[in-house]
């Protein structure tokens, strides 16, 4: 199992706008959940895969930023757990870095583009409309 450090770079900011990373909430500005992200997360709903020692999970993309994703996955993957995100128009290596239950957060390695992410959100919003007509 290959398993990173957790100050990837990428994922939050501190209250200086610092990068840090961390597995779990540290105190700022008084509040120890305080939301530490550098980007704004959108809403998705997209099938995706993660590849992980050499095992592929199907998973839910339910969120998405530059920065990171959140999905729905049944593994068990650990916080560290280096993984590859897969959801068929876009492949991209992550680190996981929460687990709570079966829903996880992913920080990217590389950060998405603007054309990437807009990619993905149109084509959540394609498939919401396609169901929608079904019904």
């Amino acid at each position: 199992m290959r398993v990173y450090d957790l100050a990837a770079p990428g994922c939050y900011a501190d209250a200086t706008g610092e990068m840090m990373a961390s597995s779990g909430p540290s105190p700022q500005n008084g509040d120890p959940y305080a939301d530490r992200r550098v980007y704004p997360r959108v809403p998705v709903a997209l099938a995706a895969f993660l590849a992980a020692d050499g095992e592929r999970h199907a998973a839910q993309l339910l969120d998405l930023s530059p920065g990171g994703a959140k999905l729905n996955c049944r593994a068990s993957l650990p916080v560290g757990t280096a993984v590859i995100l897969d959801c068929g128009t876009l492949t991209r290596e992550a680190v996981v870095r929460w687990l709570n239950g079966a829903v996880l957060g992913l920080c990217f390695d590389s950060e998405l583009d603007a054309r990437e992410v807009s990619a993905l959100i149109d084509r959540s919003t394609a498939l919401a409309a396609w169901r929608k007509a079904r019904e």
